[in-house]
């Protein structure tokens, strides 16, 4: 088996409160020790908007006709963006990876080309049951993934994280839904498995009730299921058909705080999408 054809875990870091960046690292350097071949995806959502706040930029939030909520991200706000996600939550996690015996490269799609993505020419929100045009927002489609840099790197035996900022056609960054962008680098890649670690142990019936949690979901299904997702869910449970759809045969969703939170995903302790 060469290593290209090894199977690649992918692997996706919420940037919400509860999610446990050093137990992350710690149980990635495990199976990185062990020969698993990793590549990490990261949002950042939570140190985006402290940082905007804090610079008297709050945060806003868009509410598509069918109710996915994404960031407004002007002009101002994608440099704050960019300072948070690409600057130091990405800084972060490599930091902690390194730390635990993990030779991680910080990446963002802006570098060697490696996330495309077109603007979005306008955006419909719906505000206050109305209906609005948004066309100062730099966030973008995801429309390649440069797969040969990953292998390259994974074959050095560097372990990829990826901050999800994407080169425009233009050459600008545009922000880009985290967790479509690791479903987006686990179909390039043609990953077994892509894992998204959150704050909450999946997606449950009745939010937040943990013992509503539910375990597993055939593909044929998913769709049923997206009613139960509410708020940031509802575009995770998006990305896990997205990265179905382009040949990954598992996505786990999962608790990003636990004790081993990755092998505790692999174990079942989650909402497993085969």
């Amino acid at each position: 088996m060469t290593e290209q054809q090894k199977k690649i875990l992918a692997i996706k870091i919420g940037g919400t409160e509860g999610v446990d960046f050093s137990r992350i690292c710690e149980n990635a350097a495990r199976l990185h020790a062990a020969g698993e071949r990793l590549v990490l995806i990261h949002g950042g959502s939570a140190e985006a908007n402290a940082l905007g706040t804090s610079l008297g930029l709050p945060p806003r939030f868009i509410t598509s006709p069918s109710g996915h909520v994404s960031r407004y991200t002007d002009s101002q706000t994608m440099d704050v963006f960019i300072m948070a996600v690409n600057g130091t939550v990405n800084t972060r996690l490599v930091a902690g990876l390194q730390e635990k015996g993990i030779n991680a490269i910080g990446l963002s799609g802006l570098d060697g080309h490696l996330i495309r993505a077109s603007r979005k020419e306008a955006i419909q929100s719906v505000e206050n049951g109305k209906r609005r045009l948004i066309r100062d927002d730099y966030s973008g489609k995801i429309q390649s993934v440069a797969v040969s840099l990953l292998h390259t790197l994974l074959d050095a035996g560097l372990v990829p994280v990826i901050a999800p900022i994407a080169l425009g056609q233009n050459g600008e960054p545009l922000n880009v839904d985290a967790d479509r962008a690791a479903a987006a680098v686990a179909g390039a890649l043609a990953a077994d498995t892509l894992i998204l670690l959150t704050g909450v142990p999946g997606l449950m019936k009745k939010f937040p009730d943990p013992t509503t949690l539910i375990k597993n979901i055939d593909r044929k299904d998913l769709e049923q299921m997206q009613t139960y997702a509410e708020g940031r869910m509802k575009k995770k449970s998006l990305a896990a058909g997205e990265a179905m759809e382009q040949g990954v045969r598992n996505v786990l969703i999962a608790d990003g705080g636990a004790e081993a939170p990755i092998d505790q995903a692999l174990s079942g302790n989650c909402t497993w999408i085969r």
